[in-house]
C-alpha cells in the first residue's frame, strides 16, 4: 500500500527533482511514520513513553547510520537521508532525533574518528537497532560553549579513568555504548594537541561508576529519552579512545552532520502543521462558510505553505552540496536556523487558525511546537548559528 503523499505535494511538484531511490526512501519512512508511530504519538507523548521495540524496526529499513557505508549501513545519499529525517519529524520530532543521535552523531563518531576495531564491534549491531548509542557532549554548565568542558580523562596505567559530567544527552540510559567527549591531561601531546586537549572515549554504559538518569518534567520531547549522566572514575582500557578524533574539530563534525538532518526535519514538522490547518480550513464553518474562504486565513496559509517549500527547497540544495562533498559549516547554520525559526512560526500560525482546539491533542500541532522548541535549542541554538553565519560574513569573531 502507497502511504499517502500531503496535499501539498500537488502544488509544487518535488518529486520530480528527485531519484527514484530517493522516492523510496521517502515512501518507506512516510510508510513507517503513518503505521507505526501516528497512531500512538499522542498516547506516548502524553504519558511519556518511549517505544524501544520500533528501533529494530528502524534498523531492518536501514535508517540507522543510513548516510554512512560500510559495516552493515545503507551507503545512502545525503538527499535520501534528509528525505527520511523529514518523514520521521513530520510524525514527532523525538523519532527523527533517535536516527540522529544513532545515526548522524553516535555512529558517525565511531565511522570517522574509531579504530577498524571499535567499528567492526558497534557499528553492525547499532546499523540493525540492535545497539544502542549515545553522544555526550554537552554539560550542566557548558550549554553551547563546549570550550568549557570539566569532563576529564587521566592516565592510569593500562586504563582511562574518566570523571564529571553530562546533559540533556538524548538515548543515554537506553544506550549500550556512550561517545564520551572529555579533557586529557596530556601536557606532552602524547594524545591531542597539547594539555587539556578534548578527546572522544567509547564507554560501555555498563561500566561502573557510569550512571545515566532521565531528565523527567519535560513539557517537549515527551515520547523522547534524553538524560544527565554522571561519571565517577569510570574506568576504561587504553583503546577506548577514539585514535583519529583531537580536539573540538571531533564532536563538531558530528554535530553538522545532525544539524543537516534538522534542516529537513523541521520542515517535516512544518509540513505536518501546515496540512492540520489546511484539513481545518476546509471542513470548519463559521458564519456560513468553511474557514478557508476567508482571505486572512488563506493569506496564512499560503505564507505557510511558501516557507514550507522554500525550507524543502534549501535542504535540497543543501543535500546536493552534501554528495559533492561542497557542504560547509556556515551553509549548515544557514538550513538549521531557517528551518527550525520557519517550522515554529508555521505551528503558531496553525494553531491560531485551529482556534481553541489547536491546544488539544485532537490536533499534532502544540506537540509540533512544544518539540520544537527543543529542537531550536540542541545542536546550536538560533544565536549560535547567526553568530557563526555573522563572522562567516564580517570575517570577525563575535563569541
Amino acid at each position: 500500500m502507497t502511504p499517502t503523499a500531503p496535499r501539498i505535494d500537488a502544488v509544487f511538484d518535488l518529486d520530480a527533482l528527485l531519484t527514484d531511490e530517493e522516492r523510496d526512501w521517502q515512501q518507506r519512512a512516510r510508510r513507517f511514520a503513518q503505521e507505526r508511530i501516528l497512531p500512538v504519538i499522542e498516547e506516548d507523548f502524553e504519558q511519556k513513553h518511549f517505544r524501544r521495540e520500533l528501533v529494530r524496526e528502524l534498523g531492518e529499513l536501514g535508517f540507522l547510520g543510513m548516510h554512512l557505508t560500510g559495516y552493515g549501513c545503507a551507503g545512502a545519499g545525503a538527499v535520501s537521508y534528509g528525505l527520511v529525517c523529514l518523514e520521521l519529524e513530520a510524525a514527532d520530532s523525538g523519532w527523527r532525533t533517535l536516527v540522529s543521535v544513532q545515526g548522524s552523531l553516535a555512529m558517525s563518531a565511531i565511522h570517522k574518528y574509531g579504530s577498524e576495531e571499535q567499528k567492526q564491534r558497534w557499528l553492525p549491531g547499532m546499523a540493525k537497532g540492535e545497539l544502542i548509542g549515545c553522544f555526550a557532549l554537552t554539560e550542566p554548565q557548558g550549554g553551547s560553549d563546549p570550550a568549557a568542558m570539566t569532563t576529564t580523562a587521566r592516565r592510569d596505567g593500562d586504563e582511562w579513568v574518566l570523571d564529571g559530567a553530562k546533559r540533556w544527552i538524548g538515548l543515554a540510559s537506553l544506550a549500550d555504548v556512550a561517545v564520551v567527549w572529555a579533557r586529557v591531561d596530556d601536557p606532552t601531546g602524547s594524545f591531542g594537541s597539547g594539555a587539556k586537549a578534548v578527546r572522544g572515549f567509547l564507554v560501555p554504559t555498563s561500566t561502573p561508576g557510569f550512571v545515566a538518569t532521565p531528565i523527567d518534567g519535560k513539557l517537549s520531547m515527551r515520547a523522547s529519552v534524553q538524560c544527565d549522566i554522571a561519571l565517577d572514575g569510570v574506568r576504561v582500557p587504553a583503546d577506548a579512545m577514539l585514535p583519529g578524533a583531537s580536539g573540538l574539530s571531533g564532536p563538531f563534525g558530528c554535530l553538522n552532520e545532525a544539524r543537516y538532518g534538522i534542516v529537513w526535519g523541521a520542515m517535516g514538522a512544518a509540513r505536518s502543521c501546515l496540512e492540520a490547518a489546511l484539513d481545518r480550513s476546509t471542513s470548519r464553518e463559521v458564519f456560513g462558510k468553511p474557514i478557508g474562504a476567508n482571505q486572512l486565513i488563506q493569506a496564512k496559509l499560503a505564507d505557510m505553505f511558501v516557507e514550507v517549500e522554500k525550507g524543502i527547497l534549501l535542504a535540497l540544495h543543501l543535500g546536493r552540496l552534501k554528495e559533492r562533498g561542497a557542504l560547509t559549516p556556515a551553509q549548515v547554520s544557514v538550513g538549521k536556523l531557517n528551518s527550525v525559526r520557519e517550522a515554529l512560526e508555521i505551528a503558531h500560525q496553525a494553531r491560531a487558525i485551529l482556534g481553541g482546539d489547536g491546544i488539544t491533542n485532537e490536533f499534532p500541532v502544540m506537540r509540533h511546537a512544544a518539540n520544537l522548541e527543543s529542537v531550536r535549542t540542541y545542536e546550536g541554538t538560533d544565536e549560535i548559528h547567526q553568530l557563526v553565519l555573522g563572522r562567516e560574513l564580517t570575517g570577525l569573531n563575535a563569541f
